[in-house]
């Protein structure tokens, strides 16, 4: 599934062929305009919001401070730009990760250090995920720098550039504006940058500039255009070669696509390789949603030891594995346990292919690598053919019987019915990691987790912010009742939007995934009435139906509530399971993680 860059109106870089050059340079994020602006519109905050509107920003995320009110006046003074205020910076910052993921690019406004230090952790995460995530903060005033005042929001330094120096280790660029004549330059470095690294970026106003009118700001922005990435085509040409001579002798070679398939914006290309070449294909756990399902030799997907079923055994035994976007780290890897060689893997990443144990070609585009490479490959179906020989479909698990308690199983039963091409399915860290996993993706749904970074807490924001960008899918969100303490209060955010998500909560009685890598009396939380909790924040504003599950009748009539009378609404499902039910690739994923988490130091 690609994702794009809000609204690229204008024509986009031609894929290139093999040996040739695109007959354009550069392409317009939207239509020119060049409308006078009148003297109240032509300030720094208005400038800003137009930028915005231009790449498909069309809601913020924000959490006010003294340091960005006038900043947000400005902001939210723009017709086409919706102001959704967040009850703290964390969740602002998982929101516009959120958004991100659905509309190509996110935005978040804090105010300075105190909002700013809070939203690292959100920001760190993107960065992490490659999502092109715009953090403004609402600065100093101008007159501040350079004298030895000491402001509150601070550590109590005269020193102002704390938030900036942490902001550096988790964005690829950085501007403090504190001028407005080279504030225009500033602001579209930024802005640009963002998109053509797919990572966050800081831009810090200065709280006494955003509505001064300013001559850079007289007309309507003009759009700027953003010179795509090429490939070298001496390099691509000869990359392509080494990989054919490599898997048109491999008896059954394999297809794995990875998480940067995303930032690549290969997903297409890489769906056309494998109808194009016929080996069996299969999804890293970190690149699910982004390689369509029903594509005709999808066989699931490979995470070592805790695969979908008779996955591993086709990816491991393969004499050839091309591997797209990867990322090999010890969540991915199973704790460093994959029974992979490096003799017989292709790896190719968004600018850069390496040829199992021979040569490295960089300035390599992934999906001008990944279009040519379809049309010289010989069609190779044994991988897949092997897979439907060893193949046994997996049993459906029995109901419960009534008044049994409900099982995880079976609550999984029931969503794999529920998901569809108008839907997206929201997973946080933890056992939903695993269950979800197993589901089968229609055509055309949406699937987010965040699995590099990790962070507990994560999908709430995420929910709210991939809803606000996505208004034609349902999301389906599934958050453990550790995870859900961390940032329950934007449920709140998500009533006064006016969002209709499921949120299932499974609530299992402490940090599961934690538990399975190293048990203590610490992974126990306490129990909330998390219903009464949710009714409390819902306080008959905005559309809110609750409902505890113990039993599958009782699931069974939730979810045809939820998607019946209900459908309009937030509906939030507290699920009751014991709290032994986890999965069993959550078990062994669990102990081969803490064997990589223990071996003692390296004798000196």
């Amino acid at each position: 599934m690609d994702t794009h860059i809000g609204v690229l109106e204008g024509p986009k870089p031609p894929v290139l062929e093999v040996g040739s050059l695109p007959a354009s340079n550069c392409y317009a994020i939207s239509p020119a305009s060049s409308s006078p602006a009148s003297p109240a519109e032509a300030t720094l905050g208005r400038h800003i919001a137009r930028r915005l509107v231009q790449i498909g920003v069309t809601d913020i995320f924000t959490v006010p401070g003294d340091f960005n009110l006038t900043l947000l006046d400005h902001l939210i003074a723009e017709p086409a730009l919706k102001n959704i205020g967040c009850c703290n910076e964390l969740n602002a910052g998982y929101a516009a990760d959120g958004y991100a993921r659905s509309r190509g690019v996110g935005a978040c406004v804090v105010t300075f250090t105190v909002g700013g230090l809070s939203i690292l952790n959100a920001i760190a995460g993107a960065y992490s995920e490659n999502l092109p995530v715009i953090c403004i903060v609402g600065g100093p005033n101008t007159n501040d720098y350079g004298t030895n005042r000491i402001l509150h929001h601070t550590i109590g330094l005269p020193d102002f550039s704390q938030e900036l120096r942490c902001f550096q280790t988790v964005t690829c660029y950085q501007a403090v504006v504190n001028n407005l004549d080279d504030a225009h330059e500033q602001i579209d470095t930024a802005i640009s940058t963002a998109l053509k690294e797919s990572k966050p970026v800081y831009i810090s106003v200065s709280c006494n500039l955003a509505a001064v009118p300013h001559p850079t700001f007289a007309r309507e922005p003009v759009p700027f255009s953003l010179s795509p990435k090429l490939s070298n085509p001496a390099g691509l040409e000869a990359a392509v070669q080494a990989t054919v001579e490599l898997l048109n002798k491999a008896v059954k070679p394999v297809l794995v696509g990875g998480p940067k398939l995303r930032v690549a914006k290969a997903g297409d290309a890489f769906a056309e390789l494998a109808n194009a070449c016929g080996y069996a294909v299969a999804v890293m756990p970190s690149a699910k949603g982004l390689v369509p399902e029903h594509l005709p030799r999808f066989i699931g997907t490979y995470w070592g030891a805790v695969s979908t079923a008779f996955c591993a055994e086709i990816i491991e035994s393969a004499d050839a594995y091309l591997f797209a976007g990867p990322i090999f780290n010890d969540y991915s890897s199973v704790g460093y346990s994959l029974l992979l060689k490096k003799e017989k893997a292709i790896i190719v990443q968004p600018d850069r292919v390496v040829i199992a144990n021979g040569p490295a070609f960089g300035c390599v585009l992934m999906k001008d690598f990944l279009h040519a490479l379809g049309k010289r490959l010989h069609k190779n179906t044994t991988a897949f053919e092997n897979y439907q020989r060893i193949f046994v479909p997996g049993g459906v698990p029995t109901g419960c019987k009534p008044e049994e308690p409900l099982r995880v199983n079976v609550l999984f039963k029931y969503v794999q019915e529920m998901i569809s091409g108008d839907t997206a399915v929201i997973a946080e860290t933890g056992d939903s990691w695993f269950n979800c996993q197993k589901l089968k993706l229609p055509a055309g749904c949406g699937y987010e987790f965040q699995m590099q970074y990790g962070s507990i807490g994560w999908s709430v924001g995420a929910t709210l912010g991939y809803a606000q960008a996505a208004k034609n899918k349902r999301v389906i969100s599934f958050i453990g009742d550790g995870s859900f303490q961390v940032t329950a209060q934007d449920v709140s955010t998500m009533l006064r939007a006016g969002q209709n998500p499921i949120i299932f909560l499974i609530n299992n009685g402490g940090y599961t995934i934690e538990v399975e890598i190293h048990d203590g009396p610490y992974n126990v939380i306490k129990n909330w009435n998390y219903t009464a909790l949710v009714d409390a924040i819902h306080n008959g504003y905005g559309k809110c139906w609750t409902t505890k599950v113990r039993y599958e009748e009782e699931l069974r009539e939730a979810i045809e509530t939820a998607t019946g009378p209900k459908e309009d609404c937030l509906c939030f499902i507290e699920i009751i399971v014991h709290k032994d039910d986890t999965s069993k690739e959550l078990l062994e994923w669990g102990s081969r993680v803490c064997a990589a988490n223990s071996p003692p130091p390296n004798p000196q």
